[in-house]
């Protein structure tokens, strides 16, 4: 983990960015998390032992690694967007209880981009799967 952290480091030092220490922490908060945190959840975790971190340092962090290639911005159509650093090829599963997010492997569904692009004529880019459901917790609660 640590050296990818200090991979994107330099990646952004070499485009001329400064590191920060509220800067680096964002980016090693991303980079070991594994629940797509939103703004908000950065925000809250990283502000106790960064007093002068506002929201707006945050979103600008987030923008920033976004623009530089570090952290995929997930949006769902409201203001929540989360952040995922793996930017592998993977997909979410997503609880409609509580909001968990998880990430799981399956091969990569090329064939669909391959059937999209020539029933469209779009020039495809990418994909995005989410399967949606209740996480284990959520379900025995209502059991």
């Amino acid at each position: 983990m640590e050296s990818r952290v200090h991979h994107a480091v330099d990646q952004l030092k070499s485009g001329g960015v400064r590191m920060t220490p509220q800067r680096y922490a964002i980016l090693e908060y991303l980079m070991e998390s594994h629940v797509h945190p939103t703004a908000d959840d950065i925000f809250r975790a990283l502000s106790p032992q960064y007093p002068s971190l506002s929201v707006a340092t945050v979103y600008n962090n987030l923008k920033l690694f976004v623009d530089a290639g570090l952290v995929r911005e997930l949006t769902y159509g409201d203001d929540s967007s989360r952040f995922d650093a793996d930017l592998s090829d993977h997909y979410h599963a997503i609880c409609t209880g509580c909001g968990t997010m998880v990430d799981f492997e399956h091969p990569p569904v090329k064939a669909v981009e391959e059937a999209a692009a020539q029933s469209t004529g779009f020039q495809v880019h990418g994909h995005r799967m989410e399967i949606y459901g209740l996480c284990p917790s959520c379900s025995n609660q209502r059991n």
